[in-house]
């Protein structure tokens, strides 16, 4: 299974945890609540869950509200599937939430792990916070030794799109300095700091206490645009 694959998996089974939802329902979650994945299509999102059907960890129901019901014969379609997280689902989804390794430090990887961090327990959202600052804190020096080394040969609108990029990095790394602050206070829980996962909005992969990148404000929800 290629990593953005897993990714998918990942947040699929994140998303219905929450509560059984269509295709539809799932794809216009995962492109307006989770950015990294506004790319993925039709296409690319029900073999997916195909796969994690045939796995056991989903189950495929008919719609079964009273709309659902009068729709379908109506429009002359079939009714729509509903997809459900089974036990097994549950189980597979909270052992993927509690792995800490490198994977879970890459960008699109600890986007999406973020992004469900209302679901995972305090230890672990801990040790991808470290991990994801470790990371980007190794990428600085690298591309500080980098441009120190070709510094005499850029012209003036490369070296300013590799400093650039050295200041988004930067800043996450502050944003990322924040976060561990917060986590370590306490700041964010909304219930006992016994470690357990704290129920909270999980839509927009942040609680409201946690600090924004940069200071930005919170963006709003794009409109339904997914056809």
């Amino acid at each position: 299974m290629s990593r953005r694959s897993g990714i998918l998996e990942f947040a699929v089974l994140g998303l219905l945890r929450e509560s059984p939802m269509h295709g539809y329902e799932l794809r216009k979650r995962l492109n307006t609540s989770l950015g990294v994945f506004r790319a993925f299509s039709y296409g690319t999102l029900y073999p997916c869950l195909k796969t994690l059907v045939a796995n056991g960890w989903l189950i495929e129901e008919t719609g079964n509200t009273t709309e659902d019901a009068l729709a379908a014969p109506l429009a002359g379609r079939r009714a729509k599937i509903v997809y459900r997280l089974t036990a097994e689902g549950k189980e597979h989804f909270e052992q993927l939430l509690s792995q800490t390794g490198p994977d879970a430090y890459e960008d699109e990887t600890f986007a999406a792990r973020f992004a469900f961090f209302g679901q995972t327990s305090r230890d672990v959202r801990m040790r991808v916070l470290e991990g994801r600052r470790s990371r980007l804190e190794e990428r600085l020096e690298k591309m500080s030794a980098s441009l120190a080394r070709t510094r005499e040969r850029l012209d003036d609108y490369t070296l300013e799109l590799q400093r650039h990029g050295m200041e988004s990095v930067e800043r996450e790394v502050r944003w990322l300095n924040e976060l561990i602050e917060s986590e370590r206070a306490g700041r964010d829980l909304k219930g006992p700091a016994t470690g357990e996962p704290v129920s909270r909005d999980t839509t927009s992969g942040a609680s409201g206490d946690l600090p924004r990148p940069g200071g930005d404000p919170r963006p709003d929800s794009p409109d339904d645009t997914a056809t």
